[in-house]
């Protein structure tokens, strides 16, 4: 079975770890995490009841580093709890590859990343691994990296299926061809990254494929000014939508914050509108982890909200971090971009979000959490549902991180 061929490759490697200025370690992580939804990413109908599902992610991490070489593997299951039977007969759909790499130094400052890897920049807004999600996200691809002074990093990707008689891609990735630049410096007190992305998604056309490409161009800079951290995103978009439509489409964030305390900001994300269809406005965060900006009962680009009316996002939040606890206190206002319709107001919600850690021990923690949503009726226009039916979500996890070999 898949599985046992991936331990025993992971046995071998353990053998042949006596290489010269070699380090190899074995790592895992346990995640199991009950959620409670009434209202989770959608609005709730008044007749809707409770879910309580149990999702866990459990994953093996193998790590082999040398002077020029380093990869890594990382077979992962994620599972519902209940969705295989006790007396399961078939394991070889089980396990996953979430990662399989290797980084190798072609030169001075110069290295090839190539392989299944997660690729994660800056805030994440337009790259991030979307850890919070059990499945989290890898990519498929070769990231050529120049890092001395500066950074500067180039990835590319194309995808086909296996039939090697035509270039046809028809599977389940996101695009067929992606190629981004990623350039940032750090001095003193400031950081400046600067982004490009090219994504290609394939479509069909007279019986042809062709790819419809969007560029995302733009960058981040931060600076911190005594006790505050200033930061600040503009990212702008061009290119064909699938659909033929040219895209014009704007994201900008602007934030500050206090060590420990609190930070105070405002997103603002274009969209469509229900009069203007001369164009696609529509912002598409593309890659990142939308889970950590938008509020926590992902209402907004987490799987959905795409080539919609777009969001203005106003935002305070607390956190307090002292030895083994943690707590988080988020307050979102959110109001549509776009206009919904001729007399719709553009208010949607406020979100709430409490969340609390505790740290048992160095490799084991406990967190929970707990949102609501006071959504508006403008709510219901684009998600369903009803906006006084108590729209809620919660949910507490543990989170275990060991180490077998080092």
């Amino acid at each position: 079975m898949k599985v046992f061929k991936y331990l025993s490759f992971i046995i071998f490697t353990c053998c042949i770890v006596n290489v010269s200025n070699a380090q190899f370690s074995l790592t895992g992580e346990f995640r199991p995490r009950t959620e409670f939804n009434h209202g989770y990413k959608t609005l709730a109908s008044t007749d809707q009841d409770w879910s309580v599902p149990t999702s866990q992610r459990s994953r093996l991490n193998v790590i082999f580093s040398h002077e020029i070489v380093k990869t890594k593997l990382t077979l992962q299951d994620v599972r519902y709890w209940g969705s295989q039977p006790q007396l399961v007969n078939n394991e070889d759909y089980a396990v996953s590859v979430h990662e399989a790499w290797a980084d190798v130094v072609l030169a001075k400052n110069f290295s090839l990343k190539a392989g299944r890897q997660e690729l994660v920049y800056d805030d994440h807004r337009i790259f991030g691994n979307v850890g919070w999600t059990q499945q989290a996200r890898s990519h498929d691809l070769a990231l050529f990296k120049f890092e001395n002074s500066f950074k500067l990093h180039f990835g590319i990707a194309h995808h086909e299926n296996s039939n090697i008689t035509n270039n046809i891609y028809d599977g389940p990735d996101a695009y067929k061809d992606l190629q981004f630049a990623w350039f940032n410096k750090t001095w003193n007190k400031n950081t400046l990254s600067l982004l490009f992305l090219n994504n290609g998604i394939p479509v069909m056309e007279n019986e042809k494929q062709v790819s419809k490409y969007s560029q995302t161009m733009g960058g981040r800079y931060s600076i911190t000014v005594g006790s505050v951290a200033l930061a600040a995103n503009l990212y702008y978009q061009s290119g064909k939508h699938i659909s033929g439509k040219d895209i014009s489409a704007l994201n900008y964030l602007l934030e500050a914050s206090l060590k420990n305390s609190f930070t105070a900001g405002y997103e603002f994300l274009s969209g469509n509108s229900y009069d203007k269809n001369d164009k696609n406005y529509a912002f598409n965060p593309m890659y990142g982890t939308n889970h950590k900006f938008n509020g926590f009962m992902d209402y907004f680009y987490v799987g959905n909200h795409i080539n919609s009316v777009g969001l203005n996002d106003f935002f305070l939040k607390y956190k307090l971090s002292e030895k083994k606890i943690g707590f988080n206190a988020d307050l979102h206002f959110f109001a549509s971009e776009g206009k919904i319709s001729a007399d719709a107001s553009n208010y949607l919600g406020t979100e709430i979000d409490l969340s609390l850690s505790y740290k048992v021990h160095e490799i084991a923690s406990l967190s929970a959490g707990w949102s609501t949503m006071l959504a508006s009726e403008s709510m219901e226009l684009i998600k369903g549902g009803d906006h006084k039916a108590g729209n809620h979500w919660a949910y507490i996890m543990l989170s275990v991180t060991p180490t077998f070999i080092k």
